[in-house]
């Protein structure tokens, strides 16, 4: 006997300690996701804030782009105006060899000439041309070279400047390179620990136990979210005894008229996990078609167990909670006829977004109840009012009537004081018996009398 306790009590041991790792196995699921949402998140708004630097330096690099092709141009005139130059050049250069040429021709004549007339005459002439034909030659020359300096010193200037802007673009360009470089790097960075706790997250979700508590948590997030809390409108976990055993879905929602409508929370991820690593699209779209038959299974084991029966004032159908919109959207990608299906199985799949509005239109609708039993209980209080307020009116009355005849007595006890007491009181002084102080002539009599109460009609009140 003892043996058996003993057995009894590991077991009961076991149980427990199943159930705390479990509790603890979920609490830790929760932060874990809390944390990779809040991951996200983070790199949500970092890919929004690598975005808006993408589309800033888009624009600069626009606006350098611009910049160079002006640079561009600039070069091309610079070039031709330099090319003209050279051109300029080269003719001057064909004018001096032109002008030496005629020179020497007008040399060789004069040698000529001098040869026949006398070796003198013919050296003075020759001097005499050769110095003319020098000086116009340098003096052209000299203006030739300054046009060919005013010509080329802006396009040098221009050259200058051109270079010097793009060594600044060239500079900036590095520079926000360089931060672009960064942001990748710590983006990078962000994206491969999302994606290992991802990882983490979709090992622990492969088992059938966590899968479960993950839903049921989800479940919870919406109610709460909703706003439909556990101590006025729903409850979790309820059980109901039947022949075949003991039925316990996972929610059971209180709606106004004590009517309830039965919520089972179901996380078929397995397969769809397969799907999404899967490494062709041929056996990612196999995997999404087991992921549909396994919520078109779990259609029909929740139709069978006839919740609507077993809850009274249940209506004749029964919700399946699928914990995230992405689960239910690729199943109706391969089977869009899973609504229907459960429908007519009296099954009505709900998402978060789904089970949300469900759940806000039965917080409304014990609003409304609420305010009606709050009507209920102004009219019972009116009407409790309403008798006070006539029982006091009689009391006011009975009091009215009461003090006018106070007033009756005390203006006949005033009267018969004057008339019988205070005639024989005087003789006292006249006998010499009175004291120092004086008896009033006479006591004024009470003229007030109560105000009745009259009756106001509502018209009146209006």
């Amino acid at each position: 006997m003892e043996w058996v306790t003993l057995l009894v009590g590991v077991i009961a041991g076991a149980f427990l300690a199943w159930m705390l790792a479990g509790a603890r196995m979920a609490s830790a699921l929760e932060r874990a996701t809390r944390e990779t949402e809040g991951r996200l998140r983070a790199a949500e708004a970092t890919g929004a804030e690598l975005r808006e630097q993408r589309e800033r330096l888009r624009q600069e690099k626009a606006q350098i782009e611009l910049e160079l092709r002006r640079c561009d141009s600039l070069r091309v005139a610079a070039e031709t105006r330099a090319s003209e130059m050279a051109r300029a050049t080269q003719e001057q250069k064909l004018l001096l060899e032109e002008a030496r040429a005629k020179l020497s021709d007008a040399f060789k004549s004069l040698a000529a000439e001098a040869l026949k007339s006398s070796n003198e005459g013919f050296l003075t002439l020759a001097a005499e041309r050769l110095a003319s034909l020098q000086k116009e030659s340098s003096s052209d020359l000299e203006g030739r070279q300054k046009a060919i300096e005013t010509l080329v010193g802006p396009v040098k200037e221009s050259l200058a400047k051109v270079d010097q802007r793009m060594q600044e673009m060239e500079e900036k360009r590095a520079a926000a390179y360089g931060a672009i470089r960064e942001q990748v790097q710590s983006l990078i960075g962000s994206q491969e620990q999302l994606r290992t706790e991802t990882g983490n997250l979709v090992k622990a979700l492969r088992a059938p136990a966590v899968r479960g508590r993950w839903g049921e948590m989800q479940l919870k997030r919406v109610v709460e979210m909703a706003g439909m809390l556990d101590h006025c409108d729903f409850r979790l976990q309820e059980s109901v005894a039947t022949d075949e055993g003991k039925l316990r879905p996972d929610m059971v929602v209180q709606l106004p008229g004590g009517k309830t409508i039965v919520v089972d929370a179901k996380a078929p991820l397995l397969a769809y996990l397969e799907a999404i690593d899967a490494p062709s699209e041929e056996q990612r779209v196999a995997r999404l078609k087991d992921h549909a038959r396994q919520i078109r299974a779990h259609i029909g084991k929740l139709s069978a167990k006839s919740y609507w029966d077993q809850f009274e004032a249940a209506p004749d159908i029964v919700v399946l909670f699928l914990p995230g919109e992405t689960f239910f959207s690729a199943a109706l990608e391969l089977d869009p006829a899973l609504i229907e299906e459960g429908v007519n199985q009296r099954v009505i799949l709900a998402t978060p977004t789904t089970l949300i509005a469900l759940l806000r239109a039965v917080a409304f609708g014990w609003r409304q109840e609420k305010i009606a039993e709050n009507a209920q209980e102004i009219s019972r209080l009116g009407r409790e009012l309403h008798e006070r307020v006539a029982t006091m009116v009689d009391h006011l009355a009975r009091l009215g009537s009461a003090v006018g005849a106070t007033v009756r007595a005390y203006n006949e006890t005033i009267g018969s004081f004057e008339n019988r007491v205070l005639p024989s009181a005087r003789r006292f002084k006249e006998l010499g018996a009175g004291s120092k102080k004086e008896i009033a002539d006479e006591l004024p009599p009470v003229d007030a009398t109560p105000r009745a109460l009259t009756a106001v009609s509502g018209d009146e009140d209006a």
